[in-house]
């Protein structure tokens, strides 16, 4: 009889965890997310270095010294993804805005040109930063740092971060890019999306945190960073931006798949997985179910 009772007992337990699962399984999933565009690159001859791209998060603090977003809920369906390039590299005038990147509704802005001489600075997610006698472009409030401002023909100013405002030159010595912002979404502290330094006659703008530093030719952003690129000389080619990168958790009991066109990782983070997308098309989605 004992044993008739443990194993009905056990019968029961195992019929209530089945049903509970399926309950957890069936959505809406809480996710936290962090959606970071391409950055832009620099300009050329006093080149200013190019912005970051917007950075835009749930999971710790926004770009432009913004909170963090509200909390989401995904219910099962089919969501757009996308992850933004870099801004192409230049040889001549001012650099290319990067692209936006996508999750879900969440629009991160690519990150704004750096300028040629005289020009001022693109406007992005984070702004590009000054050629020399130019002012720095403005970021995207709650995704990043305006460009700093130039005030000489013999250097440029630094891109914008999502952390900091890009610094001004100082005569001919180039300003720095701003800073960027450090996230653990991935179970490790990553700092992404600084802006990229400037050119400079005596000195060059150094830059951090996926940004490029300035010089004779400029260093491209990092990938998958959001990083702007740094600004050259004259003729000389400049710092492409750094790709963007999309990075979203969910409970380890939904299921996640994705388009042909996407290029992910994932990786079990206590309760969660977390996905992190590195290449994705305007086009890509993820399925939640």
């Amino acid at each position: 009889m004992a044993v008739t009772s443990m194993a009905n007992s056990s019968l029961r337990d195992f019929q209530k965890y089945n049903s509970m699962a399926t309950f957890f399984a069936a959505g809406p999933f809480p996710c936290e997310y962090l959606v970071v565009a391409g950055g832009g690159s620099g300009g050329v001859n006093a080149g200013g270095g190019g912005g970051a791209g917007g950075y835009r998060t749930n999971a710790g603090t926004s770009g432009g010294g913004g909170s963090a977003e509200a909390g989401l809920s995904l219910a099962p369906g089919v969501y757009a993804v996308t992850v933004g390039a870099g801004g192409a590299s230049v040889s001549s005038g001012s650099g290319t805005q990067g692209n936006s990147s996508v999750f879900h509704s969440f629009t991160s802005v690519g990150g704004g040109r750096g300028a040629g001489t005289g020009v001022t600075g693109g406007d992005g997610g984070s702004g590009g930063g000054g050629g020399g006698n130019g002012s720095g472009g403005a970021g995207t409030a709650n995704q990043g740092f305006a460009g700093g401002d130039s005030d000489s023909i013999n250097g440029g100013a630094g891109g914008g971060g999502a952390g900091a405002v890009g610094a001004d030159n100082s005569g001919t010595i180039a300003g720095n890019g701003g800073a960027g912002v450090s996230s653990s979404i991935t179970g490790s502290a990553v700092s992404r999306a600084g802006g990229g330094g400037a050119r400079g006659q005596t000195g060059e703008g150094t830059a951090s945190d996926g940004g490029g530093a300035g010089g004779f030719t400029g260093t491209a952003g990092t990938v998958n960073t959001g990083g702007g690129g740094g600004g050259s000389s004259n003729g000389q080619a400049s710092g492409a931006g750094g790709s963007g990168i999309v990075i979203f958790a969910l409970p380890v009991q939904a299921v996640a798949t994705f388009s042909g066109g996407v290029t992910q990782t994932n990786a079990v983070v206590g309760a969660n997985r977390v996905y992190t997308v590195t290449a994705a098309g305007p086009s890509d989605t993820v399925t939640i179910g």
